[in-house]
Parts: structure tokens; sequence; C-alpha cells
């Protein structure tokens, strides 16, 4: 799979390359956003160079040069080493990937960089408002006609992966497996990144906007990773200003996870967590009745890990 930094290395075809992406991400008014270059179509991305002291060190210095936007708390979330990611000479590129999370500046001064909502990335795994009519009237039909496209014995697998992965039939839509639904709808020819790839139609793509080269892939992962921290580490108060309401951090925590919690269930877990403290301060000049103003506690800031909890998932 081409780089997007294809024109930079033009090291012959038996070295490899290492490119370090970033998915940086912020919640902004309960939508979760991703920091993008290439207008929409690409996340920071540059090639680890000799001069670089470390892999983190290199991606801050590619990150801050191309967004003008600096990098807080990050960690590795994986590295993609295909076969078949190469660049226009044949060289062989690892991407090394990293999560960032930060609160979202306004837009930079850099034409084609800026934020954009992630879901327009993965509009099906927004169940805020209920199941996506998308599901049932588009992704389903399409898949069960790319299972009755296999051979018998394949039929059944690709069946049972469909139910599993998209919570059909007996299984449950699990919040986590963002990358397997992106996954299968790539093998099934239904995203404009697998239809790139065959050069030529296959099928009609989904909704959702497509990326370069495997960026949405990278994306996913990110997605899916942060669903499933949020669960057991605080990690929510990195997306956080200083001080919130309640129904802020609610929105925040729903964003992510792309589905409605039970709001007195949510204010009993953050209660049973010790996640916040009482600043004093009441929120003005929204709707309604002035709210209470919150922020973490400083052993939360400390990034104490929390075992065993779950989000009151609305059903």
């Amino acid at each position: 799979m081409p780089s997007i930094y294809a024109d930079s290395f033009s090291s012959p075809g038996n070295t490899v390359a290492t490119e370090l992406v970033a998915v940086l991400v912020a919640v902004t008014q309960g939508q979760p956003r991703v920091l993008t270059r290439d207008g929409t179509h690409a996340l920071p991305a540059g090639p680890f160079e000799s001069s670089h002291r470390s892999l983190q060190a290199g991606l801050r210095t590619w990150v801050e040069a191309q967004t003008h936007h600096p990098l807080g708390y990050v960690e590795q979330l994986y590295t993609f080493a295909d076969g078949d990611r190469a660049n226009q000479q044949g060289q062989r590129i690892i991407s090394v990937s990293y999560l960032g999370l930060t609160r979202e500046l306004s837009n930079p001064d850099i034409d084609e960089v800026g934020w954009q909502d992630w879901y327009r990335y993965f509009p099906w795994e927004d169940w805020r408002d209920g199941r996506p009519d998308m599901i049932a009237q588009q992704i389903l039909p399409a898949l069960s006609h790319w299972c009755n496209d296999a051979p018998a014995a394949e039929m059944r697998q690709r069946r049972q992966r469909v139910a599993y992965t998209f919570g059909t039939d007996a299984a449950v839509w699990s919040e986590d497996m963002v990358l397997q639904r992106y996954e299968l709808l790539f093998e099934a020819g239904l995203v404009p990144e697998a239809i790139r790839r065959s050069e030529g139609p296959l099928a009609v793509p989904m909704p959702g906007d497509s990326m370069v080269h495997d960026h949405r892939r990278i994306l996913a992962t990110a997605v899916a990773r942060l669903r499933a921290k949020i669960r057991y580490r605080p990690m929510v108060f990195e997306l956080m200003p200083p001080e919130f309401t309640l129904l802020q951090l609610q929105q925040a925590f729903e964003g992510v996870a792309g589905r409605r919690l039970h709001k007195q269930n949510f204010r009993r877990f953050i209660e049973q967590q010790a996640l916040v403290e009482d600043t004093g301060q009441m929120a003005h000049g929204t709707a309604g009745r002035p709210a209470k103003l919150f922020q973490f506690r400083s052993d939360v800031l400390r990034e104490r890990a929390i075992f065993g909890s779950k989000l009151p998932l609305a059903k």
C-alpha cells in the first residue's frame, strides 16, 4: 500500500522505512473529533528520521510542524506492517501509529488542516439516536449479497462473521468492534479504499468518507482502543476542560462510546469511582438552571487505574 510520503523514501526496494502516524482526538460539545490534513482525507504523518531522538519525539515533530497543534497525552496504538504496504519505489513501509488525546483548539492557519467529526468516517458506529437506518437498509443487504456469492463451504462462515460483528441474529452489538466492522466491509469490497485497491468498481460503497491508503483502518483502530479503555481507565479527563458539568462529562462519554447512557446510573458510576469533585462554582450562560461545575480529583489526574467498572449503557 503506497505511503503518503512515497516521494520522501528513495531507498532500494529491499529496505524498510518507518512512518509515524498520529490519531489526535478531541471531544467538542459532545462530538468526538479527529485532526486531519489533506482536507479530510489523511492523518498527520511523516517518516521516522535519524535526527529524531525517539519514535514519539519524531511523531511530535511531524504533528506540530504539519498542524501547529501541540501534543499532550500520547500512547502507542499499533504497528502496521502488512507485506503490501510499499511506496512507488517498492520500498516496504511500516507505520507506527499513536493515539493522542487533547482539547480542540481553533482551526490552525494551515490550509487543508482541520478537525472532523469521526463519525463522518464511520456513520454506522453512532448509535446515540438508536440503530442507524443505514445498517438495515444498506449495509446488511450488501453483506448478505457478499455472503451469497461465496462458495457453499464459505457462505456459513461469512454469515457468522456478519452476525457477530454487526450484532444481528442472536449476537449483540459491541461498541469495541469498530476495526472488525470496517475490515469486514473492506473485505466485502464495500468501502472506497477496497475499490481503489482492486482498480475497479466492486460494489456500491457504503456511506462514510474514505481516507488515503489505510488511514481509515488506523483511525478505526484508535476509535476501538479509546472506546475500550474509557471503561476502566480515567482517560476521558484528557478530553475535558479543567472545569465541566456532569452533563458535559456524560456527553463526552456518550460521544466516544456512540451510545446513550442512563443519566442516574452514569452519575452513580462517577460517584462510586470517585472521579470528580465539586469546585463550588456554577456554570452560567447555558439554558435552564445553572449547573454545578466539577473537576477531576488529583489522584485521577495521576491516572489511577479503575478496575471492573462498566459504563451504564442505555438499552
